[in-house]
């Protein structure tokens, strides 16, 4: 019997109603395949950063430095609400002895590498990772990280769970937390 791994995971993607819309996207593959070896550690960095739900749709804006969190019709940015409550999560993250994280594909917040990013007038800038799993991969780069769209192939999830066996924590690992910003 093989001890479960502790996994990060999108909580829509395990049929939470946390999405702006006030449903989900339940994985069923996730579940069926991953659910049978991993214990998942559900995350929703919207709810968690205190919207509600529902709340308006929110997009990727293109800016000086990195891209901003903005809802879509009113213009509202969210990004530093996001950005401090992912400081304290990233705090948190550490703390949890995961190994590895699953996100939402194509989520401003979530998207590993391809959530949308636009101009200020809305025309499409291109492809990036949304603020959250941003945030964790570049804290935490060692630690295995892919969205639910790619873990349909199943030669990507057998080296998902691969590289996250290996990186689980092991027994009596003293975990170190950095507690610089950024």
């Amino acid at each position: 019997m093989t001890t479960k791994i502790k996994i990060g995971i999108s909580a829509c993607l395990l049929g939470k109603n946390v999405r702006y819309d006030g449903g989900h996207k339940l994985d069923p593959c996730l579940m069926d395949t991953l659910g049978q070896v991993v214990e998942w550690a559900p995350v929703c960095p919207e709810v968690e950063a205190g919207l509600s739900v529902p709340r308006e749709a929110m997009q990727l804006v293109s800016g000086p430095d990195a891209p901003r969190l903005v809802t879509i019709e009113t213009r509202i940015d969210h990004t530093g609400r996001m950005t401090h409550w992912v400081r304290r999560e990233l705090v948190r993250i550490s703390n949890q002895g995961l190994s590895g994280f699953v996100f939402k594909a194509r989520s401003p917040s979530c998207g590993v590498r391809d959530a949308e990013i636009v101009t200020s007038s809305g025309r499409f800038a291109g492809r990036g990772a949304g603020l959250f799993a941003a945030a964790v991969a570049a804290r935490f780069p060692a630690l295995p990280v892919e969205d639910e769209g790619r873990l349909q192939d199943p030669v990507v999830r057998k080296s998902f769970l691969e590289r996250a066996f290996a990186h689980r924590p092991r027994p009596g690992e003293v975990v170190r937390i950095d507690f610089r910003e950024g």
